[in-house]
């Protein structure tokens, strides 16, 4: 008996302390966050709170998912677009939503086959692809940098010239695995994607004027508690700016 009670007794006192006592928190993640939400994460985690579940994925197909009937918890979009159309969903929670970064757009190429180039008026993207080379960004009918990709070129005239040789890709990260795998020319990402990469170069920065400020809006969807909740406090903390700005996103 006295032996049952030995191994029993730390799973009680685990059972009964506070972490455990609570579930983990939800946080739906646009893909270009994967390495600062995992640093983020684990700094949370550090804290003495339960680790969040993350799930990552573009925008697009989380805000999906939550309108589907996902947990709730903690979305957080590569643009306002998608926070916007669960909002008025009723499907967040009112007077939640913070901007916690912001980004650049750039465009990168193979390592190995690394140039620049002038993004000026009348930008052409075959410049880097081609005549006939195709190119990668995330779907701009849905997918946030592939809208921005499509503001900017369309701005500067190009886009009627380079949709037609578009690949589209389901997220950010699919299109920077496009070009890193050599399969084709030339991407539009986000700054902090080529800055995780080891197997691309960038060949520009889009002038911030060329397309809408990218941001990164938070924010909880209805039902959330109270580990969300805090969860999302912490982003705005100190040691998530710091992770952030190691990760190369800029402050909003």
């Amino acid at each position: 008996m006295h032996l049952v009670l030995r191994l029993l007794l730390p799973l009680l006192l685990l059972a009964g302390s506070p972490a455990a006592a609570r579930d983990p928190a939800r946080i739906y993640a646009a893909s270009s966050l994967t390495e600062a939400i995992t640093a983020i994460a684990d700094a949370y985690a550090a804290t003495g709170k339960p680790r969040p579940v993350l799930v990552l994925a573009a925008s697009s197909a989380l805000a999906r998912q939550i309108e589907r009937g996902a947990a709730p918890g903690v979305f957080v979009s590569a643009d306002t677009e998608w926070t916007d159309y669960l909002a008025k969903r009723g499907l967040t929670v009112k007077n939640s939503r913070r901007l916690i970064a912001g980004n650049r757009l750039v465009i990168v190429v193979p390592r190995d086959r690394a140039r620049t180039v002038k993004i000026a008026p009348g930008f052409d993207l075959s410049a880097l692809t081609g005549p006939d080379g195709r190119w990668t960004t995330g779907d701009p009918d849905a997918v946030p940098v592939g809208r921005y990709a499509k503001a900017a070129l369309t701005g500067l005239g190009g886009w009627a010239k380079a949709e037609p040789r578009l690949a589209r890709a389901e997220n950010v990260r699919a299109a920077l695995a496009f070009v890193e795998r050599g399969d084709l020319a030339a991407g539009i990402v986000y700054a902090t994607d080529a800055k995780a990469s080891g197997k691309v170069a960038v060949a520009a920065t889009f002038p911030a004027a060329t397309h809408p400020p990218i941001v990164y809006p938070a924010l909880l969807t209805k039902g959330a508690e109270a580990e969300a909740r805090a969860f999302l406090t912490f982003l705005s903390s100190r040691q998530a700016r710091a992770i952030l700005d190691a990760q190369g996103f800029r402050r909003p």
